[in-house]
């Protein structure tokens, strides 16, 4: 928490400096700027069925339960000026038992400034990407326990969190809204060895894009990341397209030796997002989208959210919680969920949201179509995201490393408890 601290008061002071300069080059417009900060947690307590073969700290072990922070943000942000605008958020996922350490890091830290509504330009460290909603989204407000981590297609090789630094536009003209970005992606240092992985070369922007329509009452676009759930607050129906693109972005081997294959990144996505509050105080919030990944030939990539394994795994999945999560091929993906009028439980209000989401893909390199299914009841206390209690269970396929194919499934239950200052 010291550490924290300190680093919460360089920020506040360096943005009340930045603030005062601004200010006095303003000052026939009289304006105070505003600082505002907040801190917010997600507390989870989960059992999980592992793979096969997995290790907990050099052990083999099948099952196990642990307590983890999934994600800790401090947001500080500043309306520096009626045209500029500044953000970062401190923080870091996944503090365990594996590490004594929390991570704590700077995800975001950039300035924007608007010319009008309609055309706004930023530049520093951000999730201000392209592609789909779900590919930059607000984790306070997710509807699902987790966050739809497919969407986050590069996370942790070529980005920080879904995050790199680089220079963006966006705006809202009419139903329009918009954004367009030119993103630096962290330089891969290791040599992929196997079949293709991100290529060990020189960096080329990563270009992307996400365009939506706006039906019935417009979203905010003061921040990157969208809203999960307006549970009762907001009538909201959108339609959206998005791409992103990155030349030579992948090899199938040392990419700087003549011979290896080089192979641009080239996505593309289209969805709808629904969020109808209904006259009996419930709502229904709902998403559908389709997403045409292409990596280079058979790519594929496991993972398993706050995995709490050490390493092993005898399925093509791996290790832990993992499974083919992100590949060269296609996915449908939907959300679906129903906010119940709010009621009274032991005394306290309460809005109770139960909700399901699958991930079907039909991935280049696996031999069955890839489904997972997640199903989650959130308990918003008073009715929003500041409180929240949600019991989830995620139902993962599991594939044999021979075959390919799918032989079997396995679960994780989790209970997770999300607090914010407000």
């Amino acid at each position: 928490m010291k550490l924290v601290q300190s680093n919460m008061n360089k920020f506040l002071i360096a943005i009340i400096l930045l603030s005062s300069m601004f200010v006095n080059a303003q000052e026939k417009k009289e304006f105070k700027p505003t600082i505002k900060w907040n801190v917010r947690a997600q507390l989870w307590m989960r059992y999980s069925d592992l793979n096969e073969g997995s290790l907990v700290n050099g052990e083999s072990t099948s099952s196990y339960t642990d307590v983890s922070i999934r994600r800790l943000r401090i947001p500080v942000t500043s309306q520096l000026t009626p045209k500029l605008y500044f953000y970062s958020i401190i923080g870091g996922n996944n503090h365990s038992f594996k590490s004594k350490n929390f991570p704590m890091q700077i995800l975001d830290l950039y300035a924007e400034y608007a010319f009008s509504k309609a055309f706004e330009v930023g530049v520093g460290k951000s999730g201000w990407q392209g592609l789909n909603r779900w590919n930059v989204r607000s984790n306070k407000t997710l509807m699902g326990l987790d966050s739809p981590l497919f969407s986050l297609n590069t996370v942790n090789k070529t980005d920080d969190i879904g995050r790199v630094i680089g220079v963006w536009a966006k705006g809202q003209v009419g139903k329009i809204d918009y954004r367009i970005s030119f993103g630096n992606p962290i330089a891969v240092t290791s040599i992929p060895t196997g079949g293709v992985d991100f290529a060990n070369n020189r960096p080329r922007v990563k270009t992307s894009s996400y365009v939506k329509y706006q039906f019935f009452e417009h979203e905010s676009n003061k921040s990157a990341y969208q809203t999960g759930t307006y549970v009762q607050d907001k009538k909201v129906f959108n339609i959206g397209a998005g791409f992103q693109f990155q030349e030579k972005a992948m090899s199938d081997g040392d990419a700087l030796l003549a011979g290896t294959n080089l192979y641009d990144m080239n996505h593309w996505a289209v969805d709808s997002f629904l969020n109808l509050p209904l006259n009996n105080e419930g709502a229904i919030t709902a998403y559908l989208g389709f997403y045409d990944y292409d990596f280079g030939k058979d790519y594929i990539r496991n993972v398993g959210a706050n995995n709490p394994t050490s390493g092993g795994g005898s399925d093509f999945n791996g290790a832990g919680v993992a499974f083919p999560m992100i590949g060269t091929g296609t996915t449908w993906y939907t959300q679906f969920g129903y906010a119940f009028k709010k009621s009274k439980i032991l005394s306290y209000p309460m809005v109770i949201q139960p909700n399901i989401a699958v991930q079907s893909s039909n991935w280049d390199v696996l031999n069955d179509t890839m489904t997972v299914y997640d199903f989650t009841v959130n308990f918003l206390m008073d009715g929003k995201h500041g409180r929240k209690l949600s019991l989830g269970y995620q139902h993962r396929p599991i594939f044999d490393a021979a075959t390919i194919t799918q032989k079997d499934y396995k679960g994780m239950f989790v209970m997770q408890y999300q607090i914010s200052l407000k």
